[in-house]
């Protein structure tokens, strides 16, 4: 079969290799899935019902419902005091989509992208599609896996085009400095390079409060989502903050890949953002009390493990066990019946940690640590 160049290296997920496994398995509890268990609020749902019953069903414009992208400028200028141009805006099919038209309308062959280790796969099979080289800079449990400015600093090369951050970061749950955005900020402006802000997390915090890298710098590239902040995975939409001149060539691509979102959907995201928050706040509640429970669990067992301050992740280190990253999540999947996704799907500073997800009802996550109690 012959197959483009540029999808030959692109690496099949390690996660979805494990669920696959686990779906033919009998009782088995994930903590493995980056999705909350929460039903999307019903106040959501009810403004994409409405949507339908009024007809709602046609195409939109490319770039998104005026109404929508007018409520995300009017965030950023609520909660990081950012004036955004709604033309500024791009509306996506999820932040995984926009992620991947950064990708394909800002960077060429040949370009480095630094992309933190561990990170959510997207990134360096995105920058693989391009013909771009990764360039992996390593995230530290001393530092409880901030990116570190003069760490930045030394990666960078006359070939760097981007810098990759997520923060509340995927998977490990750290988060940074404030010193940290502007340092960061401040290499990236001195060398001229591209900063794709990865901020789907932003939401899912404890006692910290996120800053916002379009505030220090211009050339930041925004990528957000509903999925996590109101329980909306399947909804699949998302967007993208840039300077005109690079949001442009991005809408070029989405115009040929998905040409609009669906419109009861932009309604209903509509409806999330304009509405009151409590609902955020409520599962904001929920997650730290799993949190707790789980982060203490794990350190009773012998599994060090960080405190967390945002996402629904934590990253025990496993080095104790004498087991490689994958082979604690085989021999976990396979003696307790629990699915744990090995450090190293991250990349190969991930190996020595395992990523467990307590996105899922407490009960199970008990449930789940008693079992992998009993076999550690």
């Amino acid at each position: 079969m012959m197959v483009a160049k540029r999808v030959q290296n692109v690496v099949p997920s390690k996660i979805r290799e494990l669920f696959e496994k686990a779906s033919k398995m009998e009782d088995v509890i994930c903590l493995g899935i980056g999705e909350p268990d929460f039903d999307t609020p019903k106040f959501i749902k009810d403004a994409a019902i409405r949507a339908l019953k009024i007809g709602k069903t046609k195409y939109t414009p490319n770039s998104g419902i005026p109404k929508l992208r007018e409520a995300v400028a009017e965030k950023y200028k609520k909660e990081y005091g950012i004036d955004v141009d709604t033309d500024e805006i791009l509306m996506t099919a999820g932040a995984y989509e926009a992620v991947y038209l950064t990708f394909q309308a800002l960077i060429n062959e040949g370009d480095e992208v630094i992309v933190p280790d561990p990170a959510f796969p997207c990134y360096p099979n995105d920058a693989t599609m391009t013909g771009a080289k990764s360039v992996r800079i390593a995230l530290k449990e001393e530092n409880e896996f901030r990116l570190i400015p003069e760490d930045v600093n030394e990666k960078i090369t006359k070939k760097t085009k981007m810098l990759i951050t997520c923060y509340p970061n995927n998977p490990t749950g750290g988060v940074l400095k404030k010193e940290d955005y502007k340092g960061i900020s401040e290499i990236c402006e001195d060398n001229n390079i591209f900063l794709l802000s990865d901020d789907i997390y932003e939401k899912i915090v404890y006692d910290y409060k996120p800053q916002c890298f379009k505030k220090y710098y211009d050339k930041t590239i925004i990528t957000n989502s509903f999925s996590k902040t109101y329980a909306m995975t399947g909804w699949r939409i998302g967007f993208a903050i840039a300077e005109k001149e690079h949001i442009t060539p991005m809408l070029r691509v989405h115009q040929y890949a998905v040409a609009c979102l669906n419109a009861p959907a932009q309604e209903a995201a509509y409806e999330a953002l304009r509405s009151d928050q409590s609902c955020v706040a409520s599962m904001v509640k929920e997650y730290r009390k799993r949190r707790d429970y789980t982060v203490k669990k794990l350190n009773d067992i012998g599994l060090k493990t960080i405190l967390p301050k945002g996402t629904f992740y934590c990253y025990p280190n496993i080095q104790f066990t004498g087991m490689s990253s994958s082979r604690f999540s085989e021999y976990v999947l396979k003696k307790c019946r629990v699915v744990v996704i090995p450090g190293n799907a991250f990349g190969e500073n991930g190996e020595g940690f395992v990523r467990i997800s307590f996105a899922t009802e407490i009960e199970k996550i008990k449930e789940a640590l008693d079992r992998i109690e009993n076999v550690i």
